[in-house]
């Protein structure tokens, strides 16, 4: 059974920086794509950023593009997402998934994704 923990979220004000982690167990991790999503009050869920753990191929959103980047740790099977230049319309509840069919190249469809964690809030002030 995999089991993912996020953490890292918190009260920054805009312009600032957070960074995510999303600490991953269980059997197949290697042979998948982790990605993150994030949903605003009101809002349906959208994707973020996601990264194969095999390959390190990368994808993200366009909204996020230069300012965000994703990144695996293989010792602490971990996967981080460092948030810059944050914007108040980050503002959401984030959260990090597990795509157990996509080793090389990850996907932003979020019914891809087959595991996630309990998310945690991001909230930047203006």
């Amino acid at each position: 059974q995999v089991q993912l923990v996020e953490s890292g979220g918190g009260l920054v004000q805009a312009g600032g920086s957070l960074r995510l982690a999303c600490a991953a167990s269980g059997r197949g991790i290697r042979r998948s794509s982790m990605g993150w999503f994030r949903r605003a009050p009101g809002k349906e869920r959208d994707f973020v950023a996601a990264i194969a753990w095999a390959s390190g191929n990368t994808y993200y959103a366009d909204s996020v593009k230069g300012r965000f980047t994703i990144s695996r740790d293989n010792a602490k099977n971990t996967v981080y997402l460092q948030m810059n230049s944050l914007k108040p319309e980050d503002t959401a509840g984030y959260y990090c998934a597990l795509d157990d069919t996509r080793p090389i190249i990850p996907t932003n469809l979020e019914s891809a994704y087959d595991y996630w964690g309990q998310g945690t809030q991001v909230t930047v002030s203006s």
